[in-house]
């Protein structure tokens, strides 16, 4: 089964790699690409699904200001903002740290800012098993295998299908789930859309080599990798700004995007007009700080043999540049500008208040508190050569009074309900390649409006709940849900993803009773008596809530399956 989209391209066969480049940028504009082609999954079993949904239309859990006010237990709201919320077993692991939530919780973040110590094998084991192919190949092995000959549009794109597969697969079973949670992170901030024709056959270096080896490392280290990935250079046209022909997308996004952040953009005003902080650094951009960053940058390329990064003098601008009260010398040696530049950004203030927003953003709420921001800022300054630079400003944001005190200041994005319901539920999924469900479930995924590396603006995908609280959103995150709980995983002998039946304690087999155990399961907390009730009321069908069900029976059966997903779409499981 796979996912519907756009036909597979017709041959492209460029003589050069420039040409390929050109083709590939005429591409972007179009729908896109499928990854797989194939059909849907079973409408007939899509409608069962759901029809049994449909039983008490009247059924609704309603987003309420008391359910809204909900405060979770601290293990909850902790491992649902350094992680994607927690598996069975997680919340008693927590607490079972130390003796206090202070202290369990100073305790997780050290253990979690170290992935390296923290055993991982069952996560290595699934990936394995998945039959992923491309993970381990080196970025001119990625280059020759997936790009070179122009090879077919499936060989081209399966680094890119087999990250998203991987992506997946470590968000709901890793246990470095602070790691994924700044994983992702990091792609929404250096966001490329993944599957066009450079992009997708090296993801696997930009994602492993450029991204994951440095979320926690030093920024300017990770800011330079990016400027020079093959991805990177021809999402933004890097590969393209010849002095004779600039091209500005790269530099304008550097600074609007990667660095300085569009809160420091001072417009059309002279470069001499920008006023000076204290220490004699203009306060942010202007548009000439562009103009001359493009400058900086022309000659930049990729070699078409091995998709290296490589220099061409005769297409550099060598005179001299001034970028940011910057003056760069005339005729400097390859690179130089482009480095001088990110050295600059890298090191600006304006670039650490812009991070530390976004990453309190990110793990704290939408509206990030100005003390929080201000010291993660302090942080990511007085590090900024340190090799674990962004160890420490995160460490310094989950360490505030701040972090341990918000709740329901964000909402979970589709990925992030999906795999933290697929955890709660104790799911079992292999996410293998030539998998009808793992096809079938990107196919669904797709309608959610967040499926991985797909953005196309260099944007990322949005960060605040308002942009993710419409039905537009709702509706399909919930369909995948449903029909996920639903599955059975034929990798594993058409078992269940989420075996219901056998994980519901033995002889609770009550409406009440399975209703209970299953919201407790899910959300961690007890839903409020009003939306509890409907649950209850939801599996009980009209029958006494305290009388035994037939597990057996289909019927039930399907009823049961249908509530843990309504559980999972309550309003309290989307807070974070």
């Amino acid at each position: 089964m796979r996912r519907a989209g756009r036909a597979p391209s017709p041959t492209i066969e460029p003589a050069t790699l420039a040409e390929r480049l050109r083709r590939t940028r005429e591409l972007v504009a179009a729908p896109r690409i499928a990854r797989d082609s194939g059909p849907a999954p079973d409408p007939a079993l899509v409608s069962a699904r759901l029809a049994a949904l449909s039983v008490r239309p009247r059924v609704r859990l309603r987003w309420s200001p008391v359910e809204a006010a909900d405060v979770a237990p601290f293990a909850i709201r902790v491992l649902g903002r350094m992680g994607f919320g927690p598996r069975p077993g997680d919340i008693e692991a927590f607490n079972a740290l130390a003796g206090s939530d202070s202290a369990r919780l100073g305790a997780y973040i050290e253990e979690q800012l170290f992935p390296d110590s923290i055993n991982d094998g069952d996560l290595d084991n699934r990936l394995v098993a998945a039959g992923l192919t491309t993970l381990a190949k080196t970025r001119d092995k990625l280059w020759a295998d997936h790009v070179a000959g122009n090879p077919d549009w499936y060989v081209r794109l399966l680094p890119a299908i087999e990250i998203e597969r991987a992506a997946f697969l470590r968000a709901i079973y890793s246990r470095r789930q602070l790691f994924e949670v700044l994983a992702d992170f990091w792609h929404d901030h250096f966001n490329v859309y993944g599957w066009d024709y450079i992009s997708a056959p090296t993801w696997v270096y930009y994602d492993r080599d450029v991204i994951r080896a440095n979320v926690l490392g030093n920024f300017r280290t990770m800011l330079g990798l990016v400027a020079a990935s093959p991805a990177m250079m021809v999402y933004l046209n890097t590969d393209a700004n010849t002095v004779a022909g600039p091209n500005e997308n790269y530099a304008r996004e550097l600074c609007e995007l990667h660095t300085l952040g569009a809160e420091n953009y001072l417009g059309v005003v002279h470069q001499d007009q920008v006023p000076h902080d204290a220490q004699g650094r203009p306060i942010g951009y202007a548009d000439d700080d562009v103009y001359e960053i493009t400058r900086c940058f022309t000659g930049w390329t990729l070699d078409e043999d091995t998709g290296a990064t490589i220099f061409r003098t005769d297409r550099h601008d060598r005179f001299q540049k001034h970028v940011l009260g910057r003056y760069i010398a005339a005729s400097q040696a390859p690179f130089k500008d482009g480095n001088d530049v990110l050295d600059s950004l890298a090191s600006h203030p304006g670039t650490a208040r812009f991070i530390a927003r976004k990453l309190c953003r990110r793990l704290i709420g939408d509206e990030p508190p100005q003390r929080v921001v201000d010291e993660a800022a302090a942080a990511f300054a007085a590090t900024v050569n340190a090799p674990d630079q962004l160890r420490q400003v995160v460490r310094a944001i989950l360490l505030s009074e701040e972090f341990a005190t918000t709740w329901a200041a964000k909402v979970k994005r589709p990925f992030e309900v999906v795999v933290s319901a697929l955890r709660a539920a104790g799911a079992e999924i292999s996410f293998a390649l030539n998998s009808h469900l793992t096809d079938s479930f990107f196919w669904l995924f797709e309608a959610t409006g967040h499926a991985k590396f797909s953005w196309r603006p260099p944007n990322g995908y949005p960060d605040a709940m308002n942009e993710w609280l419409s039905t537009a959103t709702l509706v399909p995150t919930w369909r995948v849900v449903n029909w996920t709980i639903w599955a059975s995983d034929e990798q594993r002998g058409n078992v269940p993803v989420v075996d219901l039946i056998h994980q519901s304690p033995a002889g609770v087999t009550t409406a009440r009773g399975l209703a209970d155990f299953w919201i407790q399961r899910i959300l961690g907390r007890p839903m409020s008596e009003s939306a509890r009730t409907e649950v209850i009321e939801f599996l009980a069908q009209g029958r006494n809530p305290d009388v035994p069900l037939h597990l057996s029976d289909d019927d039930v059966e399907s009823r049961l399956y249908a509530m843990a997903a309504l559980i999972a779409m309550a309003p309290q499981f989307l807070w974070r």
